[in-house]
């Protein structure tokens, strides 16, 4: 299945929701996702997974540049709607421990914003 990447802002904080497979072949589209998450201000980016159906250890890989970024520039960054499954990988690799995470949207966008 592709990806797909849609971007929203609310106030100080950028989201980028991502549907279907996060792989390496997304790099692209979620650098330009992120550039315009992180832009015009921007405190703080949402990575809401709630709709993705599969990441490999590449996409994982995709969200540590991602952290890099977010670090560089100063920005939080928060996660919503992972399963169980991607929470233990989270917890696992401990991008819990970089990356707060959150039960949906609205709560991280109030603890980033």
């Amino acid at each position: 299945m592709e990806t797909r990447l849609d971007t929203e802002v609310h106030g100080s904080v950028g989201i980028v929701r991502i549907a279907g497979d996060l792989t390496p072949t997304a790099e692209e589209e979620l650098s330009a996702a992120w550039g315009k998450a992180s832009g015009d201000g921007h405190r703080a980016v949402v990575l809401d997974f709630s709709e993705m159906e599969y990441m490999n250890s590449g996409g994982i890989g995709l969200l540590v540049q991602l952290l890099v970024r977010a670090n560089r520039s100063k920005h939080g960054l928060a996660a919503t709607g992972l399963s169980d499954h991607y929470r233990q990988i989270f917890q696992v690799t401990r991008l819990d421990e970089a990356i707060s995470i959150h039960d949906d949207v609205d709560q991280a966008v109030a603890a980033a914003g």
